[in-house]
C-alpha cells in the first residue's frame, strides 16, 4: 500500500512538473518571443487621440503587425492596458515581443517628430507644413494662428503672429496639442530673441517684430547670403528718411500671384498696406517666414550710402547698388534689356 501510495505521490510531482514546464515554455513564448514582425527599419505606430484597445488591435491587424494576435491580447488585458491606451507615435521594431511592445505602449514612450520649417510664405503654408507632421488638423491650426484674439496672448496681432515661428527643426510629440505647440514657438521665440539680439533691434530703433517684418522682405529679395546685410541696409536707409520701400516682394504678396518676373503700373496700383510703393514705412506683416540668417543680417545690417538696388542685368541673383537715382536708372537700364532679349515678361 504504502509502495502504491508512494508511486502516486511521484506521479503527480511529474505531472505537476510537466504542467508547470509546460505552463512557464507558453508564459515565456508570452511575454517574451519575438511577436512584432515588420520589414521596414523603423515602422511607426500611430495611436490618435481617444481611441480604444479595439482601434489599436484594428490598426495593427490591418497592417499584419502580429505575428500571434492571441498572445498580444491575453498579456494586454494581464498587464491591465486595454484600458490605459495612450495616443502618440510609436516606434515599432523588429521582433519586438509582447513585452516590450504593451511596456511601451503603456508607459506611453513615443518616439518625438522633428519638424522642420522653412521656405514659408503663407499661413496656409505653414498649417500644411505643421499639420502632415502632427495630430491636429490643418483646419484647427490655421484657425488659431489667423485668430487675433489668441495672436494676442502672446503679444501679435492677427498681422504679425507669423513672426513667432522661428524656422527650424524641433522636436515634438506627435499628439502634441495645438494650443501646446503654439506655447512651445513661443518659447522658442523667446529663446531666439535674447538680450543681444534684443539689444541690436532696440539699437536700430526697431522691435524685434519690425526686425522681422523687414527680414522677411530681405529673405524675398535675395537668396545670396553676402547680399542679406546690404539689402537690409538699404531698406534701412530708406526707412531713416521716410522713404517709401518700393519693395517688389511686397506687392507681388499684396497681388497673391508670387510667379510675376516684372512689376507693372498695374501691380503697383493696388491699394494695399503690402503695397510698399503706395505706402511708406513697413508692411503690416512679414511677407513670408524670414530664415535666421535674414533676421540676423537685418540686426546687423551693412552700414552705406545706398537708396538703390535692382538685380544685375547677368540675371544670377546678385544686385546693384546705387547712391542715386540716376545710377539706378542706368543700372535697371541694362536688367530691363536682359529681361526683353529673353523675352521675359
Amino acid at each position: 500500500m504504502a509502495n502504491k501510495t508512494m508511486q502516486f505521490k511521484a506521479g503527480a510531482i511529474i505531472t505537476i512538473g510537466m504542467m508547470l514546464a509546460t505552463f512557464s515554455y507558453y508564459a515565456y513564448q508570452i511575454f517574451f518571443t519575438a511577436n512584432i514582425q515588420v520589414d521596414k527599419k523603423e515602422t511607426y505606430l500611430y495611436i490618435p487621440t481617444g481611441a480604444t484597445f479595439e482601434t489599436l488591435t484594428d490598426s495593427l491587424n490591418k497592417n499584419e503587425v502580429l505575428n500571434d494576435q492571441m498572445s498580444f491580447y491575453f498579456l494586454s488585458k494581464l498587464l491591465k492596458y486595454r484600458d490605459h491606451i495612450k495616443p502618440g507615435r510609436y516606434l515599432l521594431q523588429k521582433n519586438m515581443s509582447n513585452w516590450e511592445t504593451i511596456k511601451m505602449l503603456k508607459r506611453g514612450r513615443q518616439t518625438p517628430v522633428k519638424l522642420t520649417f522653412n521656405n514659408i510664405r503663407l499661413k496656409s503654408d505653414l498649417a500644411e507644413k505643421v499639420s502632415s507632421k502632427l495630430e491636429f488638423s490643418e483646419e484647427e491650426f490655421l484657425k488659431n494662428i489667423s485668430d487675433g484674439a489668441l495672436a494676442k496672448q502672446y503679444g501679435f496681432t492677427s498681422e504679425t503672429f507669423m513672426c513667432m515661428f522661428i524656422p527650424n527643426t524641433y522636436e515634438f510629440y506627435w499628439n502634441i496639442s495645438s494650443k501646446d505647440f503654439l506655447d512651445k514657438m513661443h518659447k522658442e521665440y523667446e529663446i531666439f530673441w535674447n538680450a543681444e539680439r534684443t539689444s541690436k533691434a532696440k539699437k536700430m530703433n526697431m522691435t524685434p517684430i519690425e526686425v522681422t517684418i523687414l527680414a522677411s522682405i530681405v529673405e524675398a529679395e535675395t537668396n545670396k547670403k553676402d547680399e542679406k546685410a546690404r539689402v537690409a541696409g538699404v531698406y534701412k536707409n530708406r526707412l531713416n528718411v521716410n522713404m517709401p520701400l518700393q519693395a517688389d516682394p511686397t506687392v507681388k504678396f499684396a497681388v497673391g500671384d508670387f510667379s510675376i518676373k516684372r512689376i507693372y503700373s498695374g501691380h503697383l496700383a493696388l491699394n494695399s498696406p503690402y503695397n510698399t510703393y503706395m505706402y511708406a514705412g513697413l508692411p503690416p506683416g512679414p511677407i513670408d517666414l524670414p530664415s535666421v540668417t535674414s533676421i540676423d543680417a537685418v540686426l546687423n545690417y551693412e552700414k552705406h550710402k545706398y537708396l538703390y538696388f535692382c538685380a544685375h542685368h547677368d540675371l544670377s541673383g546678385h544686385h546693384d547698388f546705387a547712391a542715386t537715382y540716376a545710377e539706378h536708372q542706368k543700372n535697371a537700364e541694362k536688367y530691363r534689356k536682359a529681361l526683353n532679349k529673353l523675352k521675359i515678361k
